[in-house]
């Protein structure tokens, strides 16, 4: 919360926002208006400072990397994409929408017909004006198959695009209240003629531009002087910032204390509380939507037979998981994406309890020949994810269940293993609103469906809570439709995770961000150091 209201409070002294809305924001925090006002007496003294070099310590980089938007799968290309790239609007951490490329947006009464006026004056990198065309033909290289696209699921439902001078609008096949939120989705950068030049030239509207790209290294990026966003007073504050690759989360940590970066992200649970004492350093965790999962891929055997994802999903103990892997950063899931922190959640769902008997009942009744069952896993596929593998092994081991464990490299896991083997761990950051959280991943269409789970009628149930505004109704059917997900998927979700983040103390405006680690990646731009 301090690190909030100091962020705030700066937003004060620049003169972005006023004192009566930070005033409201702190009550809201439960705040004194005493200590409140001596918070804006502060910041006016120490408000952001311009310059010098941001270095971000940052897991899940790949030599594989790609600067195409739509390839991006791990925190690296997301982290570097978000440099020179930006979408039409972005989520900030109290749920509301900012725009971005889009000046403004407005839908027809029934969601069905959505039109972003593009913001005008801005510039790609390289000098080209943004017009609504680069934005229509964004949409339409993430909506061709061929892109392998992790947008495609969203972008699949639209009917038909057009531009009308400064406007883009779209119209769907079935209305959707959300679909602004869906346009802020990571892969959604725009870029001079949707990409379809050239996709990893690196070439959008964001703050900084790529002066360096080594993939599963580092990337570098330099300020954008022509920068749409303001002046170094009020937003990107740094002359330059640096993505460095540290995989192994004990070089990530040794970085952050000796100061070579500024930040790191994926703190490992086990060592944060150890972490937060360093003086330099604070150690920064943020409840939110992002959960560890197991997949599998339900058109494979074994894992075709419900009765042996039921044996797996009841032989997993969640409350271990969370004591031991997350050191109480974070809570138990529920074999569903969708926790508390949706709009619209269902609290009435049962959650699934850890039963050896029921395991080794549903194992009996899978008719499995007692091969071994193979998990894949890796360091990098969540913190963690090699002592929760070995600790999920010995339970399903109690229960009669031949689970192996494959451990896997961390160069390439996430085109080698992930979305191609068909038993693996993995994690997913989760997403702003429950519809573009299952359009991304369990729409039969989509590129990102991990879990291979392609059912008509789930389909059906998410195109009609897209169409359906009386939010009462919209609840029941996405109760319904984690209700089907949690008795017949793949998907096995033993914790929800807090983003754990560390920082050095120089770094002044952290924000915590529900929507994603490291402020939603926007640290870069909304921080600076004293």
């Amino acid at each position: 919360m301090s690190y909030e209201l100091k962020h705030l409070s700066a937003k004060v002294a620049a003169g972005t926002m006023t004192r009566r809305d930070f005033m409201a924001r702190a009550a809201a925090l439960g705040v004194s208006a005493a200590v409140a006002t001596s918070m804006i007496a502060t910041q006016a003294k120490a408000a952001p400072v311009a310059g010098g070099t941001f270095k971000m310590g940052v897991q899940g980089g790949e030599s594989t990397n790609s600067q195409d938007p739509a390839t991006w799968a791990s925190d690296v290309p997301i982290a570097g994409g978000q440099l020179w790239g930006e979408g039409l609007v972005e989520v900030e951490p109290d749920g509301s929408l900012t725009g971005l490329v889009a000046e403004s947006w407005e839908g027809s009464a029934d969601a069905k017909t959505w039109r972003f006026k593009v913001r005008q004056g801005i510039e790609f990198s390289n000098g080209k004006s943004v017009t609504a065309e680069d934005v229509m033909q964004t949409m339409a290289r993430h909506s061709n198959e061929d892109s392998k696209s992790g947008a495609l699921g969203i972008v699949q439902g639209i009917e038909s695009m057009r531009t009308d001078g400064d406007v883009f609008e779209v119209t769907l096949g079935v209305g959707n209240a959300d679909l602004p939120y869906l346009m802020a989705d990571y892969h959604l950068m725009i870029q001079p003629n949707g990409g379809f030049d050239n996709p990893t030239e690196a070439i959008g509207t964001g703050a900084y531009t790529l002066e360096n790209d080594e993939p599963g290294v580092r990337m570098i990026g330099a300020r954008n002087p022509n920068y749409w966003g303001g002046d170094q007073t009020q937003t990107a504050h740094y002359d330059g910032v640096e993505v460095i690759v540290l995989n192994d989360a004990t070089a990530r940590t040794a970085a952050l204390q000796s100061g070579q970066v500024d930040t790191i992200n994926r703190v490992e649970p086990k060592i944060a509380k150890l972490l937060d004492r360093a003086p330099t350093i604070n150690v920064l965790s943020t409840q939110g939507r992002g959960h560890y999962v197991f997949i599998m891929h339900i058109d494979t055997a074994p894992f075709d037979s419900n009765e042996l994802r039921l044996a797996l999903k009841h032989a997993l103990n969640r409350e271990e998981m969370v004591e031991k892997i997350l050191q109480g950063y974070g809570s138990i899931g529920n074999d569903m994406p969708i926790n508390a922190a949706y709009p619209l959640f269902d609290d009435t769902i049962p959650q699934r309890q850890f039963d050896l008997a029921k395991a080794a009942e549903h194992y009996k009744k899978s008719g499995h020949d007692g091969s071994p069952i193979i998990l894949r896993t890796a360091d990098g596929a969540f913190p963690g994810a090699v002592d929760a593998a070995a600790l999920f092994q010995q339970t399903c081991q109690q229960a009669g269940i031949p689970l192996e464990i494959k451990r896997e490299p961390n160069d390439g896991y996430w085109s080698e293993v992930w979305n191609v083997q068909p038993f693996c761990c993995s994690y997913w950051g989760g997403r702003p609103v429950q519809d573009q959280m299952y359009t991304t991943a369990y729409l039969s269409t989509a590129d990102w469906n991990d879990t291979r789970w392609k059912r008509p009628e789930f389909d059906a149930m998410l195109l009609e809570a897209r169409a359906e505004l009386d939010e009462a109704k919209r609840k029941e059917i996405y109760s319904k439709m984690g209700r089907m997900l949690n008795e017949e998927g793949g998907l096995m979700v033993p914790m929800f995770n807090d983003f754990v983040d560390a920082v050095s103390t120089k770094v002044q405006g952290w924000e915590s961000d529900p929507n994603g680690p490291q402020m939603n990646w926007y640290a870069f731009k909304k921080t600076w150091k004293a």
